[in-house]
């Protein structure tokens, strides 16, 4: 590992309440460890009655949609964003549902529930189909064991709760 910020190689040094931290000698100055931040979107209608769910190409199973959160973006700006990019459906409100670490690609995900009006979906060189499912159908074509099934499970729990 090496500096960030110039280049020198880090040792690991013990910082009190973190225990072993990267730490650059010439900086002087401990550098904790970056990594990629992306949204994970629960994609409901208005109604909260359907999920939206992407067949990317190459795969079997379905997902939620999700994208990196570029450099100086906030979450709330990568939503709509990621939705349009995939899809051209607009989000027309989102809430904050819950994170989780993504080890096969080492990356936060920070998922939202979010809501599209039910229109006709244009898709991109990435997704193979995208469909419209109850929750049933949804919990049934969700890649299992994986975390788009962890957060579309706890989205539709939500969801449930609510009404």
């Amino acid at each position: 590992m090496f500096c960030r910020d110039c280049g020198e190689k880090l040792t690991l040094r013990f910082l009190e309440n973190e225990g072993l931290v990267p730490f650059c000698p010439q900086c002087n100055s401990f550098k904790f460890p970056f990594f990629p931040v992306a949204v994970s979107m629960t994609v409901v209608n208005r109604s909260e009655s359907k999920v939206l769910l992407a067949r990317h190409v190459g795969d079997e199973a379905f997902k939620l949609f999700a994208g990196y959160i570029k450099k100086g973006e906030s979450a709330e700006k990568a939503i709509p964003r990621e939705l349009k990019e995939e899809t051209r459906l607009s989000a027309v409100k989102w809430r904050y549902f819950g994170s989780r670490y993504h080890e096969a690609k080492d990356v936060l995900m920070l998922n939202f529930i979010v809501t599209a009006d039910e229109e006709e979906t244009t898709l991109n060189e990435e997704l193979e189909e995208v469909r419209w499912c109850t929750p049933e159908e949804a919990r049934d074509l969700i890649k299992k064991n994986s975390t788009a099934e962890y957060f579309l499970n706890g989205a539709l729990n939500e969801l449930g709760r609510k009404k």
